[in-house]
């Protein structure tokens, strides 16, 4: 079943273990504003930030990971 919100389709892809940067986002779920879903999500849950710097342009980028659930 194909989750019906870009929340739930991140929210999965998180759980699966997988991290996921803005890119991806864009490319895999149409989410322009990753950090603003990431933002609504850590009410809930546990989720890590890694700063990563692309080898080729120098420029740097968000990659999040799941980390748990908050209680």
């Amino acid at each position: 079943m194909k989750p019906t919100t870009q929340r739930a389709a991140i929210l999965l892809h998180l759980i699966s273990g997988r991290r996921l940067t803005a890119r991806q986002a864009l490319e895999k779920y149409g989410c322009f504003r990753l950090a603003s879903r990431i933002n609504e999500l850590g009410k809930n849950w546990e989720i890590s930030r890694e700063i990563l710097t692309d080898k080729k342009t120098k420029k740097r980028f968000a990659s999040y990971k799941l980390e748990g659930i908050r209680l």
